[in-house]
């Protein structure tokens, strides 16, 4: 096996750090996690890691957190980390891809977006934060709504991602994080047609969410594709509530209401849920 190249320019003491950095930090760290790792003070760390970086032997991902560049790396200003991994640091460790990223994960759709969408327990300022070039669409949500997950690995680093019962829900939920409610119709379409499907998980995640509303969508988007599920269908007219809701909470307020689904219609479905 040819052997990796080696970094030139810089001491054979800190090559060596250089070199402990890359068997033992994975993913992006911060200085404080390098100080233990290397077994250096947190000051002469962040001199050592802010020296790395700009010498191209690290990438900054944001203010205070570092990741390695690999050593065969052509253009190594250019590297950038995996955005779930950066994703799991940032807004971990209560969180998890969500939305359109984990509808494309899924093979739910064919749609591809530029923002990852990530569900997490930390307060945000705002919903949609630039790290290292890419966009994050963020969610801030309470403690006990994260649930329904599963873990992938990704470089090496594990990452939480909803599993593909919480994906529907959460776009059910909210729309704004499937693409609004053309996409959505879309997703639940391919999601009911998969051996993903589970009427009683579906219904039963619909419940811990506590949004009735999604009870609403799911009915009505049920009823207009077509799908044979009496049993989830007559779930949803019993859990929803009176009030009269947006089928699509990303667009505008109107429509006629439809009364059997307490649902005003601003968004017009093809038979494949697709607006017209």
């Amino acid at each position: 096996m040819e052997a990796l190249p080696t970094p030139k320019g810089i001491s054979e003491r800190n090559r060596q750090l250089l070199a402990t950095l890359h068997r033992k930090a994975r993913g992006p760290f911060t200085v404080r996690e390098a100080a233990g790792v290397l077994s250096l003070g947190v000051a002469q760390t962040h001199r050592f890691l802010a020296y790395l970086a700009a010498r191209g032997w690290l990438v900054r991902t944001r203010r205070g957190l570092y990741g390695t560049v690999p050593l065969d790396a052509v253009e190594p200003a250019q590297w950038r980390e995996d955005p779930w991994v950066v994703a799991s640091k940032v807004f971990g460790p209560s969180f998890y891809i969500a939305g359109w990223s984990a509808c494309e994960h899924w093979g739910l759709t064919d749609q591809l977006f530029r923002e990852t969408v990530v569900v997490t327990r930390r307060r945000l300022r705002r919903r949609v934060i630039e790290i290292q070039g890419f966009s994050y669409h963020a969610k801030s949500v309470a403690e006990h709504k994260i649930f329904g997950t599963r873990t992938v690995w990704r470089d090496q680093i594990k990452v939480q991602v909803s599993d593909p019962t919480r994906t529907v829900v959460d776009i059910l939920d909210d729309p704004s994080i499937g693409g609004g409610i053309r996409y959505v119709a879309e997703v639940l379409a391919a999601y009911l047609r998969s051996d993903h499907r589970s009427d009683v998980l579906l219904a039963e995640y619909a419940h811990r969410v506590g949004n009735r509303t999604i009870f609403k969508r799911l009915g009505y988007l049920l009823e207009s594709l077509g799908i044979a599920a009496p049993e989830l269908i007559e779930i949803c007219k019993n859990a929803m509530s009176s009030g009269v809701s947006l089928l699509d909470p990303t667009l505008g307020d109107e429509g006629h209401v439809l009364r059997r689904w307490n649902l005003r219609l601003n968004a017009v479905l093809g038979s494949e849920g697709a607006e017209r």
